[in-house]
């Protein structure tokens, strides 16, 4: 890291400690995102999971009411990783050795290769394959335990580090 990235980095941690109002919208942002795009992957994953299997059109319909969600889930991700970053350049020599922290970089990375799958079967079930439903059950699935393990990584940060 140079110098100037360095400055800028404890100018920023200084700001943080130093202003109540800035540490609680940087977590705000932070938890906010997370109820936003969190709670609505978990409803459309519950919602997936729910769909009848032999309903095209509760199937349709469904696929329709995905594709809406996606944004609202990709805006809050921009939300997490943006307040995340300013989080853990608050405290960087806490978080850079942080086990629990990697942890949950670890299952970010997760959580956004699986949405990634999610969008492909999704895209395949709109084009009429059967065998994409069956994906998007199981990356419905993995994705309600990798947002609930994020979140439970998260909580544990502070408390664990």
């Amino acid at each position: 890291m140079d110098l100037q990235s360095a400055d800028v980095i404890v100018s920023w941690a200084s700001l943080y400690a130093n202003h109540a109002a800035m540490r609680t919208a940087v977590v705000f942002a932070h938890v906010g995102g997370l109820t936003v795009g969190g709670g609505c992957a978990i409803a459309a994953d519950r919602a997936t999971l729910t769909v009848p299997s032999r309903d095209e059109g509760a199937r349709t319909g469904h696929l329709q009411y995905l594709g809406g969600i996606h944004r609202i889930i990709t805006i809050s991700l921009v939300f997490i990783t943006v307040s995340g970053l300013l989080l853990f350049a608050s405290d960087l020599d806490t978080f850079l050795y942080s086990k629990v922290f990697w942890i949950k970089m670890g299952l970010m990375a997760l959580l956004l290769v699986n949405g990634a799958l999610l969008r492909r079967a999704e895209r395949r079930a709109r084009h009429g394959s059967g065998a994409a439903w069956a994906t998007l059950r199981t990356v419905s699935l993995a994705s309600l335990a990798l947002w609930l393990l994020t979140t439970l990584a998260g909580v544990a940060l502070p408390n664990l580090s």
